[in-house]
């Protein structure tokens, strides 16, 4: 499991670059995440635009990633593939988290 980090402006932003976030990653991804996101602007933006794969561990990860987060922060998740934008609303966690279609999209969001 890979996270890049930069900073946009007043966003953070994490990339994933793993084509799974899953059950055998999910603790590393939560511990990753931890690190890439202390400190920092107050939005994070999770790119997803390279994970192809997310099972439930993986939602919980991301989950468990928006609750480390102080109160005055929030997560937001950009570029979802198909497949896990499928599952992210299966599950109902697009009522959770502000979904954008891509990274562009999430870093145009901010500036309106």
């Amino acid at each position: 499991m890979t996270l890049t980090t930069s900073d946009a402006e007043d966003t953070r932003i994490v990339t994933v670059l793993s084509e799974r976030i899953d059950a055998a990653l999910a603790i590393r991804f939560k511990d990753d995440m931890r690190a890439a996101t202390v400190g920092g602007p107050n939005r994070v933006v999770l790119d997803l635009s390279q994970v192809a794969f997310i099972d439930s561990s993986g939602l919980g990860a991301i989950v468990a990633a928006m609750k480390q987060l102080d109160p005055d922060r929030r997560l937001d998740l950009a570029g979802l593939t198909p497949t896990v934008d499928k599952v992210f609303r299966l599950t109902r966690m697009d009522t959770v988290f502000t979904l954008y279609p891509t990274l562009g999209e999430a870093l145009d969001a901010q500036a309106r």
